[in-house]
Formats: structure tokens, C-alpha cells, sequence
């Protein structure tokens, strides 16, 4: 990772962005940190707000080049192997202007400096649906209009380069070498904090199991899946038509993927408890919308993707703990490893779930 820069300098590079953007007499106020090396804050001038986001590129590895092979991005890091946008602005820029020409409401850009990874975007306001439900909203409402807004954007036909601000982005496929790293996380952090530290046999056989699984995502077309869809990245904006009354943040990661893959996002969220009740009629409607067939295939995929990336996440999750510092996500471990083992529990993981027996002791488990 390159080395970061210095607090008081890069304050001075937002302030000075700020100013240039009109917006130099503003109260700025930061937002609590996230496990991401992104910051946001708050601009506020009279009735008028914007977020700027701050996203040094220096603060992450290096991203993949659009020809990079399998061993090119593992030489790289995680974010090239992964196909993580890092904090290369241009993702974001791209993907939102791509997302609002088709009506849907992600954050304009209101002013830009892309070489200093510093954006001036609109806020959508205050109503996350973690913050939006627990306060009354209707969860069943919100979650069939963000179910609606995801089967539109499957439906809706996307470039492979998305451009904005005199940048473009590349767009790829979420393979299998990027699919098979997230799960390594499981084995790289997860593993060896509540079991033993894997050996290279079970490694080999944890990819073997893994690639046969994923055999299940080729029943259906990929489409775009902005690969962090769950409430504290949705907005509710009810004044707003149809599938614009969701609105959406954090999608620069986005890849071209299974359409199962936001749906289990959504639905197995890492941070909140999601009414048991509404899974089944979600996936439904889902399903329709989206104007899928072969709904045997479509269940079995939604538990690959359910499964890949609850290993993820648990590996992720003691990442942030024992590296980062951040101690508070470990409680969250036990709502991902509850989804972690009820997509095990389909057939098409049987090989899976039995190597995650045998890796794992069973009071660990």
C-alpha cells in the first residue's frame, strides 16, 4: 500500500477543492468512519447541502489494468484480484452517471478534482433504511422498492466503460479468480481465529470445492450488481417515481455478475436482521420483475453467492478486527455466520459445507 497523505495536507487539498467548487464558506462536518479508507463529509451553506467524499488513492493498492492476467492481479494485491474499484473516483463518477441516465437515483456530481480523488456529490438526505425502518418506515415497503430498483437495473443494458468527468472506467466480469479470492478471506482470517491456520492441502481443496459450486451461476445472463447493496448504502426517497424512490450509494465496486448476487446482499445484510417472513416473497418478486426463468437454478445460485460472500465477510469482518483495530465488528460475526450456514445448507454446497466441517471443530462451528 502506498503511503498516505499527511492529515494537515490533505485537509488543505479539501478545503482548497471546496472553494474552487463555490462552496469555501460551508460548515463541513465529518461522517463516523466505515471499514472503507474513503471519508465523507457534510457540506452545508443556507439551505443548500452536498457530501464531499475524500478518496486518496494512495491509501490503496493498486488497481488491475483492464489486461491484466490471473497471476498479474495476484501479484498486484487483493484489490486487482478482487477487482475492487479502490478509491479510484472515476468508478464512482461513472457508474453514477450511467445509473442516473437511467433514471435511477444515485448522487450527482456536483464538482470533481479527479486526479486528487476529491468529489462534491449530492445528498440524498438522511433516509438510510437502517436509520429510516427502526424509526417507523415500513420495512416490507422500502425492501419491495429496493427488490423493484434492483430488477430494473438487471433489466437495463450498461456499457463495459462507463465515463464521466473526462474519465473512464472498465467494468468487468466478477470471474472466478476474483470469486475464489473473496472466499480465501475465510480461510486467511477466520479460519485460524476460531480453528487452526489452514494447511496448503486444504486450501487446494477449498478452491476445488468452491469452483464446482460456482458451476451453479450459469444458468442466468449476468447483469450490473453494484456488489454492496444493503440498507446502510439505500435511501428512501418516497417523492420520487417508481424505481427512483430507492436511492443508492457505495457502488463503485460494481461488476458485472449473477443477478442473485445483490438480492442475497440485500437480504443476508451482515449489519441488520431482515424480517424472516419477507425473504420468501422478495426473492418472488424479484424473480418476476427481473423476467428470470428456471427458478431451481436461481436458488441455487442465490446460495453459492448467499455463501460466498458470508465467507467473505467473515473473514473481512476479523480483518477489520485484528489488523484495523476496529474490535466492533466481531459483533457481527454471528448474524453472517447464521446466513453462512443456512446457504450451506443447500445442495448445491454440499462439498462445501462438508470441508467446513472438517476444517472447523465442531463447538467452533
Amino acid at each position: 500500500m502506498a503511503g498516505s497523505v499527511p492529515d494537515d495536507v490533505r485537509a488543505g487539498e479539501r478545503a482548497a477543492f471546496l472553494q474552487e467548487a463555490g462552496w469555501g464558506d460551508a460548515a463541513v462536518t465529518a461522517f463516523p468512519g466505515d471499514a472503507s479508507t474513503r471519508r465523507y463529509f457534510r457540506a452545508s451553506k443556507g439551505t443548500e447541502r452536498a457530501i464531499l467524499m475524500d478518496a486518496p488513492a494512495a491509501a490503496e493498492t493498486p488497481l488491475a489494468p483492464d489486461n491484466a492476467s490471473p497471476q498479474d492481479r495476484h501479484a498486484l494485491g487483493y484489490n486487482a484480484v478482487a477487482r475492487l474499484a479502490g478509491n479510484n473516483v472515476a468508478a464512482f463518477a461513472g457508474i453514477a452517471q450511467a445509473l442516473i441516465e437511467r433514471g435511477f437515483s444515485a448522487p450527482r456530481i456536483l464538482a470533481a478534482n479527479m486526479e486528487q480523488g476529491l468529489l462534491l456529490i449530492e445528498d440524498l438526505g438522511e433516509g438510510l433504511y437502517a436509520r429510516a425502518i427502526p424509526s417507523g418506515a415500513h420495512e416490507g415497503k422500502l425492501y419491495a422498492s429496493a427488490v423493484d430498483t434492483l430488477a430494473a437495473i438487471y433489466r437495463s443494458s450498461f456499457p463495459s466503460v462507463f465515463e464521466a468527468q473526462g474519465q473512464s472506467w472498465r467494468v468487468h466480469d466478477y470471474d472466478q479468480t476474483a470469486l475464489l479470492a473473496e472466499t480465501g478471506l475465510y480461510l486467511d482470517w477466520y479460519l485460524p481465529r476460531f480453528a487452526v491456520r489452514p494447511s496448503d492441502d486444504l486450501r487446494a481443496e477449498w478452491e476445488g470445492v468452491w469452483q464446482a459450486a460456482f458451476a451453479s451461476l450459469e444458468a442466468h445472463a449476468p447483469g450490473l450488481a453494484l456488489r454492496d447493496y444493503h440498507a446502510e448504502n439505500l435511501l428512501w426517497l418516497p417523492d420520487r417515481e417508481v424505481e427512483g424512490r430507492t436511492g443508492l450509494l457505495d457502488f463503485q465496486d460494481a461488476l458485472f455478475a449473477h443477478p442473485a448476487y445483490d438480492l442475497v446482499s440485500l437480504i443476508e445484510d451482515a449489519r441488520r436482521d431482515v424480517s424472516p417472513d419477507l425473504t420468501e416473497p422478495l426473492k418472488d418478486r424479484f424473480f418476476k420483475a427481473a423476467k428470470l426463468n428456471d427458478r431451481t437454478s436461481f436458488d441455487a445460485a442465490y446460495a453459492v453467492l448467499g455463501a460466498q460472500r458470508n465467507a467473505k465477510i467473515l473473514g473481512i469482518f476479523v480483518r477489520l478486527a485484528e489488523r484495523d483495530g476496529k474490535a466492533r465488528y466481531l459483533d457481527l460475526i454471528p448474524r453472517v455466520k447464521a446466513h453462512f450456514d443456512r446457504d450451506l445448507a443447500h445442495p448445491a454446497l454440499r462439498d462445501v459445507a462438508a470441508l467446513v466441517r472438517k476444517a472447523m471443530p465442531e463447538g467452533a462451528r
